[in-house]
């Protein structure tokens, strides 16, 4: 599937390399060596809309914004550029001596949600079989692994969304939990926009008044942090006004009683003077989801990024579940994935814990599968190793080396001053990236790698979707792709076979590694791909024409075509008693076609967009309620710091903001950091309009401009986590971690404000 090295002239559809929508365009190539973005409208989950970000994408591409060429640190303490084969020697020869001499979990690899499944899939390949390390996480930890987490105890299976987008409009209620998708990624606001439109209501869940909260028909502002207590409160309310569906209850779940005496523990008025929010709109909101036939929870980063998140996230999902409101056609909870491919990023080994297809690293059956693709002993293969923070902690001392690929956690981590030191401890650090971000910049060697549109591979979106990422140009002279740099680093360092540059040869490996898994994907090729608009995991491969009635590999959860007005649907059996969807959306109409061996072999499996409608993928069937109880932050309010600081993004900037920061059009829209804060928390403070503000925590002081606003609450402030340097937010961020999901605490610390020296004009002059 890849382009044979020249520039193909006729226009390319493929994806935006930013969110998880995964949103479709079209690339044509033009002068200079990029491209030009134009709408694709038959990609059905954007349908043509492109936000700023993606319509900018192509300019990342342009030689002035890239690396293109490797870098390693010169004598004089420089970065200077330097041939392939001088930078992979010295990477190799570095990994080498660090663990001859300190042993195999001295090396650390930190990868990228942003990485394609190929990507992925080879990196945690390389960390376990060629340097042999259990020390391997990814940014993606930072995203959605509460959610993860929660999902997989309540549900058995964790998947983004366990339905497709376009069920949005159909429900009759959404609240959506901590997010703000009209500048995360707008193009998905239109499904919020239909919903109302087509008589639905939507509840936001949000400390500040975001363009999200200002459609909603219901906004609840509560203290940062207490977002489990306000889902308990709810519960208690649906429990004492008799809406709970105590039919679906006793069919479909288990742990009821737990859960029941754990929410009734938290009655209105005290849920009220925990999270600010009234009880009459804790009685509206009830209202309004439980007045439908239909209703979803949907969750973001807000109540994901607590150390009590897994807990929060579960909390929500019990609402889900007392008022059947899972497993239904139109209803149920899902997350929605921030990272463009941070659904596949976790499923398939770049992640601590975990083998391809969302195996356990400690199950011996998924680690002997495993092991059998890779040709290697299951043995060999190492344990579980540190989480994404833990790992970066450990940097300088019990991990000495350090491969990044496609993060930057200079800017993204918490507690990043500590973390940057941590990196500048190191005995040796190389990155790959296309830009020389500010964790590059710190580098030995940096190696200059492909961008999205320079490369084939697939990501998956925030709905399971597996999608075709295709190559439209070719990259500059002295760029290559993550499969080359893996490739050459592990024939250097003895292993001369099993890691390939073709993506399409990993995908295939994939499949087979992933076959059986949770997220299956081994029905899934480049070719059904290229056909149709991507396919929902599981996917398994089906079995011979003469052994239909056999279960193929599945994940026992269950999902259906289903009619979005009368819920009927077709079903195929996967395994474990589960179903899988006949399409619904997943398909175009020659989706059924088969290959020359048509006559030896089932037709494939269509996907499953909508899981859990028949049963969950636990042991039982059943769906598991938690039995949760609100607790504070792992920092609150003091007489030293007596205000809460949360953090989020903007519309014009991404994650940390290594590319977009490159690009004009966004830079001028959001130049730069700022302190959002409430009249009343700045007249207090004597700030006025742009005033520089120090923001103290207990790790670290930020300074950026007032931005003064009656859309936050007045004992909350907000910083974006986009911009390095002074500005740099995740300065101030607790990495209290979730002890479950190990998810650190971005959304809630305790700081003081204060208005910054100004600086004098001869200061401003130098």
């Amino acid at each position: 599937m890849q382009s044979t090295g020249t520039r193909n002239p006729a226009t390319t559809p493929t994806h935006c390399p930013y969110c998880a929508l995964q949103c479709g365009m079209n690339l044509t190539p033009v002068e200079g060596g990029t491209v030009e973005v134009s709408d694709r409208a038959d990609f059905p989950v954007n349908r043509g809309a492109l936000c700023g970000k993606g319509r900018t994408a192509a300019q990342v591409l342009a030689p002035g914004a890239r690396l293109t060429s490797p870098l390693v640190r010169a004598a004089d303490g420089t970065l200077a550029q330097a041939g392939w084969d001088e930078a992979l020697d010295r990477i190799a020869r570095n990994l080498g001596r660090t663990r001859a001499q300190y042993g195999a979990d001295s090396l650390g690899v930190f990868g990228g949600g942003g990485l394609t499944n190929e990507k992925a899939y080879a990196l945690g390949k390389f960390a376990r079989v060629v340097l042999g390390t259990s020390q391997i996480d990814y940014n993606g930890r930072f995203c959605m692994s509460s959610a993860a987490a929660a999902g997989t105890r309540a549900f058995g299976l964790d998947r983004g969304l366990p339905f497709p987008l376009e069920d949005i409009p159909r429900t009759g209620c959404v609240i959506l939990v901590g997010s703000n998708p009209a500048e995360t990624m707008p193009p998905s606001l239109r499904y919020f926009t239909e919903l109302r439109e087509n008589g639905g209501t939507l509840i936001v869940v949000d400390p500040r008044r975001t363009k999200t909260a200002e459609q909603a028909d219901l906004h609840l502002a509560p203290r940062p942090g207490t977002d489990l207590a306000l889902a308990l409160g709810m519960l208690h309310l649906v429990v004492a006004e008799g809406r709970v569906d105590e039919a679906y209850v006793e069919e479909r779940t288990s742990g009821w009683e737990e859960a029941r005496a754990a929410a009734m523990a938290h009655w209105p008025e005290h849920v009220e003077r925990i999270t600010g929010v009234s009880v009459p709109e804790l009685r509206e909101a009830v209202r309004l989801f439980c007045a439908p036939e239909a209703a979803m929870v949907l969750t973001a980063r807000g109540p994901e990024q607590q150390a009590k998140g897994t807990d929060t996230v579960g909390a929500w999902i019990n609402l889900c579940l007392a008022t059947g409101r899972a497993g239904r056609p139109r209803s149920g909870y899902g997350c929605l994935t921030g990272q463009g491919n941070g659904q596949g990023g976790r499923e398939h080994g770049q992640k601590a814990d975990q083998l391809p297809g969302y195996r356990k690293l400690t199950d011996p059956a998924a680690r002997r599968h495993v092991a059998e693709v890779w040709g290697v002993d299951p043995d060999s293969l190492p344990g579980p190793g540190r989480s994404a923070y833990e790992l970066l902690d450990a940097l300088g001392t019990d991990i000495r080396s350090l491969l990044v690929m496609g993060s930057n956690p200079v800017v993204s981590a918490p507690r990043a001053a500590h973390v940057e030191g941590r990196l500048r401890s190191l005995d040796f650090l190389a990155v790959c990236d296309v830009v020389l971000s500010e964790t590059a910049e710190l580098a030995d060697v940096v190696l200059p790698v492909t961008q999205w549109a320079e490369e084939t591979g697939t990501t998956t979106n925030l709905e399971g979707r597996v999608l075709l990422r295709r190559r439209a140009i070719s990259p500059p002279e002295g760029v290559r792709g993550d499969l080359e740099v893996l490739h050459g680093l592990a024939g250097r360092l003895g292993v001369e076979k099993g890691f390939p540059v073709d993506p399409e040869e990993v995908f295939e490996e994939l499949r087979r590694a992933s076959a059986g898994g949770p997220a299956d994907y081994s029905g899934i090729d480049y070719r059904r791909l290229a056909r149709e608009n991507g396919v929902f995991w599981p996917c398994p491969a089906q079995p011979a024409a003469d052994d239909t009635h056999t279960a193929a590999p599945g994940t026992g959860s269950s999902g259906s075509s289903t009619d979005a007005s009368t819920g009927r649907g077709t079903r195929t059996a996967t395994g474990n008693g589960g179903t899988t969807s006949t399409g619904s959306g997943s398909t175009d109409a020659g989706s059924g076609s088969t290959d020359a061996d048509a006559g030896l072999r089932a037709a494939p499996h269509p996907g499953t967009p909508r899981l859990f409608l028949d049963r969950f993928a636990t042991d039982d069937g059943r769906a598991r309620f938690a039995p949760v109880a609100h607790r504070p932050s792992a920092e609150e309010p003091d007489d030293a710091y007596p205000v809460l600081l949360t953090t989020g993004r903007v519309v014009a900037q991404y994650q940390s903001g290594a590319q977009t920061r490159r690009v004009t059009e966004l830079n001028a829209a959001a130049p730069g950091p700022f302190v959002e804060l409430h009249p009343r928390l700045a007249a207090r403070l004597g700030a006025a309009e742009g005033d520089p503000l120090a923001v103290v925590s207990r790790r670290g002081r930020a300074v950026a401009p007032a931005r003064i606003t009656t859309a936050i609450r007045p004992d909350t402030v907000f910083m974006p986590f986009h911009w390095p340097g002074e500005g740099r937010a995740n300065t101030l961020t607790n990495p209290a971690l979730d002890p479950a999901s190990r998810m650190p605490e971005f959304k809630v610390c305790a700081v003081r404000v204060e208005v910054a020296r100004r600086p004098s004009p001869d200061e401003v002059a130098r």
